[in-house]
């Protein structure tokens, strides 16, 4: 049995390696005052420096994040709406086909998605630029969103809701003061997940981008096909933080549905009691 432990956890060892080591070894050059990733001569933030000092590359930055943001945020709201259907379905042949139907964008190649709506946006006349983009991401993050929202829905017991009801409640205040309250963390980790998707993105976006709006993934890659810049090395450690601390978030979040809950009467009594 210690034996088995051991091989395992060398086994474990050796992937984390083969998926960290490529990271490490481009955050370690990007401090080479050498200019490239063969000898390190000495330390360097020049090439942090022109990467803050890049104007065009700001511009393209504040355009991922406000696609991010606002995409993930309508996916969120969507994804709220369509676990609430899925979860009411009474039918177990329908909920199994919804479910389907939301899985499809997940499981589907990235390059066939991406074309799919590069042809879409084409008949329909909509401009390649930022609408395209932002209605792609939010196609694409709906599906991650729900399903890190259903298991809160299907774990939440419909007597709170029945109880609600009897005391008086309304529909929209079973939503806003029992539902919602308690797939809150489910809401929030869907909204997480999704905006790291759209972060991350490049496939999707290679296809519906036009000229003169880019994203981040776009942009470093047309960099990349330039030549090897140090400047691309100190962007992707950026980049890789920031993704480190939306994971760091993402988990303490997650972490909340493990905490025994407060006392989930007061909702139900809120919901139906006015004080």
């Amino acid at each position: 049995m210690k034996n088995k432990n051991g091989i395992a956890n060398l086994y474990l060892v050796l992937v984390f390696v083969v998926l960290y080591a490529p990271i490490f070894y481009l955050m370690y050059y990007s401090f080479n005052s050498g200019g490239t990733m063969h000898k390190f001569e000495g330390f360097t933030l020049d090439y942090y420096r022109e990467v803050l000092q890049d104007t065009r590359l700001i511009i393209i930055v504040i355009n991922t994040l406000v696609i991010a943001l606002l995409s993930s945020a309508i996916a969120t709201l969507l994804a709220v709406i369509g676990a609430l259907a899925i979860q009411r379905s009474r039918s177990r042949r329908s909920k199994n086909a919804l479910l389907s139907l939301n899985n499809v964008l997940i499981v589907s190649p990235d390059v066939i998605i991406g074309a799919s709506f590069l042809i879409l946006f084409t008949i329909a006349g909509i401009k390649l630029g930022f609408t395209s983009v932002l209605l792609s991401h939010v196609a694409f993050s709906v599906p991650i969103a729900v399903l890190m929202i259903l298991p809160h829905l299907q774990e939440m017991s419909p007597t709170l809701t029945d109880a609600a009801r009897d005391l008086g409640a309304s529909r929209l205040n079973v939503l806003t003061k029992v539902i919602l309250p308690i797939i809150k963390p489910g809401i929030f980790s869907g909204f997480f997940m999704a905006l790291t998707y759209s972060l991350d993105d490049f496939a999707v976006t290679f296809f519906v981008t036009g000229n003169g709006y880019s994203t981040l993934s776009v942009e470093i890659y047309s960099r990349a096909r330039q030549g090897v810049s140090l400047s691309i090395n100190a962007l992707s450690t950026l980049i890789f933080l920031f993704t480190i601390l939306l994971v760091i978030g993402y988990y303490f979040l997650n972490q909340q549905k493990n905490k025994p809950s407060a006392i989930i009467a007061e909702p139900v009594a809120e919901a139906g009691v006015p004080r």
